[in-house]
């Protein structure tokens, strides 16, 4: 991208598609047709596993109001009680704060671009897929990486922050 196919975009992906290209992320953000607000409709249309689908789930830190990114695998649940061993008790994110804090709606958060730094982590599951895709600013809007590149663009740690699927025990 050189700069005037940007003024097209939205906002938000316009923040998203800077930020990579400041990173020398070798992928902008793509445009889908349909909405991919869930990890199903991104999978659907991208015809990708649900698990490829590197969401970003965010939650409130309770102790001082920052906002706890997680990415996390699509086909996975956030465990609350782990994350808050490792980052302090957290409660959910209501839509205002998602957007004051990211700059971005719900359906649309990118791992990247916040407007306020996040505490990030990263979810270990998603080491099963060479490539993920993420939301890229709006719902619309999505970007292709791998682990290694998730962790470079966010800095953040890989982490066991998700229940286990029925019938995987430990």
């Amino acid at each position: 991208m050189c700069g005037s196919e940007l003024h097209s975009l939205p906002e938000g992906v316009q923040r998203v598609a800077r930020y990579l290209q400041e990173a020398g992320h070798a992928h902008g953000p793509q445009m889908l047709d349909g909405a991919a607000r869930t990890s199903q409709e991104a999978a659907d249309q991208l015809d990708i596993a649900v698990g490829q689908v590197a969401k970003s789930v965010v939650f409130k830190r309770k102790e001082d109001g920052v906002h706890v990114l997680v990415v996390a695998a699509g086909d996975r649940r956030v465990d609350e009680k782990k994350l808050a061993a490792l980052v302090g008790k957290v409660g959910r994110a209501d839509a205002d704060y998602v957007k004051a804090r990211t700059g971005f709606a719900i359906g649309g958060v990118s791992p990247v671009a916040h407007l306020q730094p996040p505490v990030t982590v990263i979810d270990a599951s998603l080491t099963r897929f060479e490539v993920l895709w993420a939301a890229a600013g709006h719902p619309h809007a999505v970007f292709p990486l791998d682990m290694v590149a998730l962790q470079q663009l966010t800095g953040a740690p890989v982490v066991d922050v998700v229940e286990l699927p029925a019938g995987e025990g430990a």
